[in-house]
């Protein structure tokens, strides 16, 4: 493709134009442009081209990710897309292709031509890149359809920010369930409710309340993990980001994934504004929210609020009141999962398995020994008392290596 066709092709983008944000793109169309002005105006954006792909580093995902992450004409009409529209798409990619295929020394040498200028030959060079996996937006189309579109292509997990927005997190924790021996009626609850969730049908919001350290977040996260490979994704919010809610479901409410928002460790004053909040985004508000959001909590408390000895006091018709205010969140659960501690054969049983998981050589009667006392001295079992326990274990077999 002549270079002046692939400028004047790259400006008509249509069904990708949003692609043009990307400043690698934008340095392409920067420097094809340069060729109707000076010698200097080239080399000045040809030397911001080689600064972007510097930056970018691997240039044909920095491209793929661009279009992935694009929300457009074709992801909004994904299931039955107009013939124009295929073949707008087909012409963007045609072009794209085109920028990938360039080399350094193939736009130097050509303007070196046009202004007349040898020095441009000697400007830095790079190489072609590899194309994109699709050819026609029948292809692209396609990979929407598989991969999914849009800003929550990026990440399987997100946090909340306080201006509502949610932040990809580059680096989520990777546990898995196997990860978390013991506790497997609870985890076979919260799996049935999310494969549920996953296949569009009718799921809960999910309560997992419990003492500290048996493996409610952790859980929560395992089975997120466990399905990212389908499309879902989660988002950890604080209690504090509640009032976000409406701006988080606009987010998600169009998008081809499907979302876990995770409040950890959830416990309200009485007088919390974000405690009403909740309640009426999970049932009873106006706006209702999306059919492919649900919510898992997990906290310390059953009902989720602090309660005082005097909101058990004075007559029967004020304390029956606080009560139905104190587990009106709670009952808005469909489903409440307990984890309680762990007696000491499920406790040893646990210690066990992530012994053999991580090959520390013990024998069963000194493992248990030493985890009985370990638990002692950490104020109780817990499956988090039982990985502490390992690590340690596995620390001083590799100090006394």
């Amino acid at each position: 493709m002549q270079l002046s066709d692939l400028s004047l092709r790259l400006h008509a983008l249509s069904v990708l134009r949003g692609v043009l944000r990307l400043p690698l793109v934008n340095a392409y169309a920067e420097t094809l442009s340069a060729f109707d002005r000076s010698a200097a105006d080239f080399a000045d954006r040809y030397g911001a081209l080689c600064a972007a792909r510097f930056a970018c580093g691997d240039i044909p995902r920095s491209f793929l990710n661009a279009v992935h992450f694009d929300v457009n004409t074709l992801t909004d009409t994904i299931d039955a897309p107009a013939d124009a529209l295929l073949a707008a798409a087909t012409h963007d990619i045609e072009v794209l292709n085109g920028l990938l295929a360039l080399s350094g020394s193939q736009l130097c040498e050509a303007a070196a031509l046009h202004f007349d200028a040898d020095a441009l030959r000697s400007l830095p060079d790079f190489a072609p890149s590899a194309a994109l996996p699709f050819t026609t937006g029948a292809e692209l189309a396609g990979y929407y359809r598989s991969e999914g579109y849009g800003f929550f292509a990026q990440s399987s997990a997100f946090s909340m920010q306080d201006d509502g927005s949610a932040l990809p997190i580059v680096h989520p924790d990777t546990i898995r369930l196997h990860d978390l021996p013991g506790y497997e009626r609870q985890k076979k609850q919260v799996l049935q409710n999310t494969r549920a969730f996953l296949d569009g049908k009718d799921a809960n919001n999910i309560l997992l309340y419990g003492d500290k350290g048996t493996g409610k977040s952790s859980t929560v996260k395992a089975v997120a993990n466990e399905y990212a490979d389908r499309g879902l994704k989660i988002i950890q919010m604080s209690p504090r980001h509640i009032t976000c809610f409406p701006k988080l479901f606009e987010q998600t409410l169009r998008s081809p994934f499907r979302f876990i928002v995770f409040l950890d460790d959830l416990t309200f004053d009485r007088e919390d504004d974000n405690f009403a909040a909740l309640k009426a985004f999970i049932e009873g508000g106006l706006a209702g929210k999306p059919s492919n959001l649900v919510i898992y909590a997990t906290s310390n408390r059953r009902h989720l609020i602090r309660e005082s000895m005097a909101d058990r006091q004075g007559d029967d018709v004020r304390v029956r009141d606080t009560l139905e205010t104190v587990t009106s969140l709670s009952d808005r659960f469909g489903l409440e999962i307990t984890f309680s501690v762990p007696d000491k054969d499920e406790y040893l049983y646990i210690v066990e398995q992530l012994a053999d998981e991580s090959g520390l050589a013990l024998e069963r009667d000194e493992l248990h020994l030493l985890a009985e006392r370990f638990a002692l001295r950490r104020n109780g079992r817990s499956p988090r008392t039982a990985r502490q326990f390992i690590s340690q274990q596995l620390a001083e077999q590799y100090g006394n290596a």
